[in-house]
């Protein structure tokens, strides 16, 4: 297989890092490896691609903890957190939290990679959906401030007329409007218009 993506393992027991190490590696992931938390965060850049393996329990500072931190650099790695019997009530906090996956220690090589596959697979299809909204956000940019209005006015459901009545503007100016917007956004109709625009938030995005 050809991994591009890296599978942080995160972990604070040296033979639980080692034998995951080994075991990735083996399965053709490129692994990093680090024994804090607070390592692991004075690593990871913001564009980091994969996904984390970490122990939800750490003496620096735990799993759900990290979680957090990632979420607040905006750091769009999914995590599964690894956790003994005594933890799962914490585990799943971190699910809640939006953690990917929990696994309860002892457990297969089979159960982890399982686990592991499903976490990339998200992380891929995430990065992708943030590629296409970018996309359209960089589309919204060119819109007009007039034309942004319209594009809210279409995006809450109203016709022509109705645009023209809120705008203060001939129901003609809203056709114009309104194809220019299709346009520049580069929707082939008015449902993917109004697609594009939930997806990226812009159904409240008002012109000023």
């Amino acid at each position: 297989m050809v991994v591009t993506a890296t599978v942080f393992v995160v972990d604070d027991d040296d033979a639980v890092r080692e034998s995951l190490t080994l075991l990735l590696e083996a399965a053709g992931f490129v692994v990093a490896a680090f024994s804090t938390g607070f390592s692991f965060l004075e690593t990871v850049r913001q564009a980091a691609e994969g996904c984390v393996v970490m122990d939800v329990r750490m003496p620096d500072i735990g799993g759900l903890e990290v979680h957090q931190e990632l979420r607040r650099r905006n750091v769009a790695l999914p995590v599964v957190v690894i956790t003994g019997h005594g933890d799962v009530p914490l585990a799943v906090r971190a699910m809640k939290a939006g953690v990917t996956d929990f696994i309860e220690k002892p457990f297969s090589d089979e159960t982890i990679l399982g686990s592991i596959a499903r976490a990339l697979e998200r992380g891929e299809e995430s990065r992708h959906e943030q590629a296409a909204v970018g996309e359209i956000l960089a589309r919204a940019a060119s819109l007009t401030a007039r034309e942004r209005e319209v594009l809210h006015e279409l995006v809450a459901g109203h016709p022509n007329k109705v645009i023209a009545h809120h705008l203060s503007i001939s129901p003609r100016t809203v056709e114009i409007h309104r194809a220019r917007v299709m346009e520049k956004m580069q929707a082939p109709s008015l449902s993917a218009l109004v697609r594009m625009a939930l997806q990226a938030g812009l159904s409240m995005d008002r012109a000023s």
